[in-house]
């Protein structure tokens, strides 16, 4: 939860999630020293977690919770950008060997095991069999992929590595919905 003295600012939402104004809270100044003045939640999560590890800002914490977007500097100041409405954010990090345990993701901070390495990415509706995201995909330089996934559903994911797959049960139904999962193993 961010501090009581934050203020309100909107600023028109550029993202998939429409054309509505976006309420983001918080500190602009924070937002304008990194460069996020003009961004959306969608914008600034893509862009973080594209930078590579030795390029993110050490004074900033970015954590994406299932509704928002939460930004703290050195400074204490802070700032939250509500995610799209329609768009959940799942960061995923499959392992062969090590892991960590993590609930939501930080953008800044989150490291896996298998950085810059091509996998195969399967994302399935549960109760439809649609298949939403299906695909090569590489890992960032943290060694996690970005997943913008509808709201609402249960999925299932697959990731393989050469000989190497693994298979998680996903959700974007509720607000403690998992944004990080790390426990996705590759045997």
């Amino acid at each position: 939860m961010l501090g009581a003295g934050l203020f309100p600012l909107v600023v028109a939402g550029c993202g998939a999630g429409g054309s509505e104004p976006a309420s983001i809270t918080g500190d602009q100044e924070l937002l304008q020293e990194h460069g996020f003045a003009d961004a959306d939640a969608h914008e600034i999560i893509d862009r973080l977690e594209a930078l590579p590890v030795a390029e993110r800002p050490q004074d900033l914490i970015a954590s994406v919770t299932a509704t928002s977007l939460q930004l703290q500097d050195d400074a204490g100041r802070e700032a939250e950008l509500p995610l799209p409405e329609d768009q959940f954010y799942l960061s995923v990090a499959p392992f062969v060997e090590t892991t960590h345990e993590c609930a939501f993701h930080s953008l800044t901070t989150c490291r896996g095991e298998l950085r810059s390495r091509e996998l195969t990415v399967s994302v399935v509706d549960s109760s439809s069999g649609e298949v939403l995201e299906e695909g090569t995909r590489t890992t960032h330089d943290n060694g996690f992929l970005g997943l913008w996934l509808p709201r609402g559903i249960t999925a299932e994911l697959t990731c393989t590595l050469e000989d190497y797959t693994g298979t998680a049960s996903i959700s974007t139904q509720a607000e403690d919905d998992l944004t990080c999962l790390t426990s996705l193993q590759l045997t």
